[in-house]
């Protein structure tokens, strides 16, 4: 039994030099501002509640370091920036654009982000009525030119 937590003990040391990249990037010229104009309190709720996982750059919780939790953080924003990244915003094209535009109109609509995993542990994150109606609004507001 000494043995086996022994061994238990060295694999998860060994895993934590196993580093995910982190997800920070200083750059913006991609990001959805530099075609919208974004009010105030839309900015306030993107940042507060959306950018860890849809931009490229994620505001990392302690627990972040530790092997396996980064990996699962790490692939957890890479999948939500795969459906939707502000910061690349100016990348997309006119269709990928029209697609996001309907898939966000759906998910405020459904109150679906943030997920309910992420605010089990991040309730400062919720979003509340005011605050989806407000990001409805704004969103039906865009157009693609």
């Amino acid at each position: 039994m000494k043995k086996k937590l022994l061994g238990i003990m060295f694999v998860f040391i060994l895993i934590q030099f196993v580093r995910p990249e982190k997800n920070i990037s200083k750059k913006q010229e991609n990001d959805i501002s530099k075609e919208f104009k974004i009010p105030k309190n839309i900015q306030e709720i993107i940042k507060n509640s959306c950018a860890d996982c849809h931009s490229n750059n994620t505001n990392y919780p302690w627990y972040s370091e530790i092997a396996p939790v980064s990996w699962y953080l790490a692939m957890h924003v890479n999948k939500g920036k795969e459906h939707l990244n502000f910061s690349e915003w100016t990348m997309y094209n006119n269709n990928q654009k029209k697609h996001i535009f309907s898939d966000l109109e759906e998910v405020i609509e459904s109150h679906e982000m943030p997920l309910k995993s992420y605010l089990l542990l991040h309730k400062e994150v919720e979003i509340n009525n005011s605050q989806y109606n407000a990001l409805y609004d704004w969103v039906k507001t865009l157009k693609v030119e």
